[in-house]
């Protein structure tokens, strides 16, 4: 099936990170560190750990700091404790947006995930208010020019949920959140590598926006994004 363009908003989000890896590995610290105090630091027995791994590789952190941070987690050395904590809001147009963050005092973060809403025209909901319209599954993003066939093919055989062809010829491919690593390695072993590959909250419908309406709502997500406790951002605009 066909679906809106993501790639633009893809390139936009990796441009930023590219200027601030600083921060991008911080938020992976955190992600490593909660997953490995939650399930071990057994890589082969902690499915979140293994995905947080691998986003600290493809961010370049060193091998080093990364088996620090394990080891850190796991040996219950002192530091701080972090705590997971999912805000749900509202932005242009009614758009709907979930914050994921990793925080050690969470008065803080909610005073500033509130601010950023209120201060770029968006504003907080109440926990349930948005996410029933998003759907926790895993997802495969390839970019322009990878054969659709051969990913379609090798998919469908590994059991995806669905394979979307955007208008500007990028492949998603999605998965029941549970299939998410065993469809990743068979694609990956076909030679068949994602721009994007990760567990996320997908919106099950969109919201055009354009204009202003759009650079006012990417003003309102980079905003989010900058927050030091941010970790994920989900929203249904399409821009």
């Amino acid at each position: 099936m066909a679906g809106h363009s993501k790639w633009a908003n893809i390139q936009h989000r990796k441009g930023r990170q590219d200027e601030k890896r600083g921060k991008i590995w911080t938020r992976i610290i955190r992600e490593i560190t909660v997953a490995a105090r939650a399930g071990g630091g057994d890589l082969s027995a902690n499915p979140r750990l293994r995905l947080a791994v691998e986003k600290a590789k493809a961010a370049n952190m060193p091998a080093d700091r990364v088996k620090y941070n394990i080891d850190k987690a796991t040996g219950n050395a002192e530091g701080v404790s972090y705590e997971e904590i999912r805000y749900e809001g509202y932005g242009i147009g009614g758009a709907a947006i979930i914050i994921d963050t990793m925080t050690d005092n969470k008065v803080r973060t909610v005073a500033e995930v509130r601010h950023a809403l209120s201060k770029n025209g968006g504003n907080m909901g109440t926990e349930g208010s948005v996410a029933f319209q998003f759907k926790h599954c895993g997802q495969l993003i390839y970019a322009p020019g990878t054969s659709e066939d051969k990913v379609m093919e090798l998919a469908l055989e590994a059991g995806v949920e669905d394979v979307i062809t955007d208008e500007d010829g990028a492949i998603e491919v999605l998965t029941a959140f549970a299939d998410f690593e065993k469809v990743k390695q068979a694609l990956e072993a076909a030679g068949l590598h994602a721009e994007v590959a990760g567990v996320t909250m997908r919106a099950e419908n969109t919201i055009e926006l354009s204009g202003e309406d759009a650079e006012r709502m990417q003003k309102l997500l980079d905003v989010l994004e900058d927050l030091d406790d941010t970790q994920d951002i989900y929203h249904n605009a399409a821009l």
